[in-house]
């Protein structure tokens, strides 16, 4: 997917400050707004992937303008009104609709620690066998989503046509380009991948930095 968020090794956009406040939440409401996003997605009426393709989907005005957990919140609003999990006339006049059929999936408080414990592990087995080795040389292909047109990918585009080598084989996990869009988990084999700064931008700070990408099979091949 080729929008404003894909902004990875872009010149113009500030430079990143490391003495900002360290604070886990600087406002008190950004905590509620990651524990609202969690909460939601306990609904069960869509998938971290598609939450991530919706923060995406935003506008690219609002998306420049809004503070990191105000991107969380209005990606939120468009998952909830379009899964109608909630409608536009409950958000404009703030009264529920009462008794909700998803009422009895509602996150309670005593469960939330061991909810969050457990995670969301996205491994999964796989028939799909592992064609690289650690040590190979491997070019990432130049096409984000090739299963829906402009569609959610984990390939950034900074990485797309270039080569790097296989530093590590995680097994099989869940396919996001294809999850994000209800196409099935459609699992397959998942790899740390480095590269060299000097070959992912022509003008890298520092050429022989390396920089390691989560990358699936589909989105490789030998170099």
């Amino acid at each position: 997917m080729n929008r404003v968020h894909d902004m990875g090794g872009r010149f113009g956009d500030g430079a990143i400050d490391p003495n900002e406040p360290d604070a886990v939440f600087p406002q008190d409401w950004h905590g509620r707004a990651l524990a609202l996003t969690l909460a939601a997605g306990g609904l069960g009426q869509w998938n971290l992937d598609i939450s991530r393709h919706a923060r995406e989907c935003l506008s690219p005005t609002d998306y420049v303008r809004f503070g990191y957990y105000e991107k969380w919140i209005a990606g939120l609003t468009d998952l909830l009104v379009n899964n109608g999990v909630v409608t536009q006339e409950e958000l404009s006049t703030l009264t529920p609709t009462p008794n909700s059929p998803l009422r009895e999936r509602k996150m309670l408080a005593e469960y939330v620690a061991k909810i969050l414990a457990s995670g969301g592990p996205a491994d999964r087995p796989s028939d799909i066998p592992a064609v690289f080795t650690v040590g190979q040389r491997v070019t990432t292909r130049v096409h984000g989503n090739t299963l829906v047109d402009g569609g959610h990918t984990r390939l950034p585009s900074y990485a797309r046509g270039k080569t790097g080598w296989i530093i590590q084989h995680h097994g099989a996990h869940v396919f996001p380009d294809s999850n994000a869009h209800r196409l099935g988990e459609a699992p397959e084999p998942l790899y740390s991948v480095g590269f060299y700064a000097r070959d992912l931008w022509d003008t890298a700070e520092n050429p022989e930095d390396e920089v390691v990408l989560d990358l699936w099979q589909s989105y490789l091949e030998p170099a």
